[in-house]
């Protein structure tokens, strides 16, 4: 699992830095919920990394991709004109929260602002910036296959990441 507790350059829809200089916050935490497409789609993850499960709702944003990534079982998020990835709204999370997914997405994830389809506005989402495998990737194998693992590992990480 490469999620770490890492920095990351954040994007936001204008292709520009999104961070507050003086103390690194994302500006956007506040303003757009979050739009997730992956591992974080999964309320048992967002139980173990949060603990709790926030307001979720079922989206979609047109002109990405969710693609399998290499290695590892969870997904990236890349650009394609003819793409539609179907995700998460996540509505709800605190400035703390978001600063624990963003810990936890670590690089080489940026973010953006996506619009998404059928009125839900505008929602930051966590992009891929790295290499993909040439599918994309399945949800559903996933929750049948790798997700106990993976939730396993989340656990590992959240105490890592709180010290406990």
């Amino acid at each position: 699992m490469t999620h770490q507790n890492g920095q990351h350059s954040q994007y936001g829809q204008d292709g520009q830095d999104g961070q507050d200089g003086q103390d690194g916050r994302h500006r956007l935490h506040g303003r757009h919920g979050l739009f997730v497409y992956g591992t974080l789609r999964f309320p048992e993850i967002l139980e173990i990394l949060l603990g709790r499960v926030p307001g979720l709702a079922p989206a979609s944003a047109r002109g990405w991709r969710v693609r399998a990534l290499p290695g590892v079982v969870y997904p990236g998020m890349i650009a394609d004109p003819d793409g539609v990835a179907d995700g998460i709204l996540i509505s709800g999370l605190t400035d703390a929260e978001h600063r624990l997914l963003d810990a936890f997405e670590g690089d080489p994830y940026g973010t953006a602002v996506l619009s998404l389809e059928g009125g839900a506005g505008l929602a930051r989402a966590y992009v891929w910036r790295g290499i993909t495998e040439p599918r994309d990737w399945d949800p559903d194998h996933f929750a049948e296959h790798e997700l106990a693992a993976f939730a396993e590992d989340c656990r590992a990480w959240r105490r890592a990441y709180t010290g406990n």
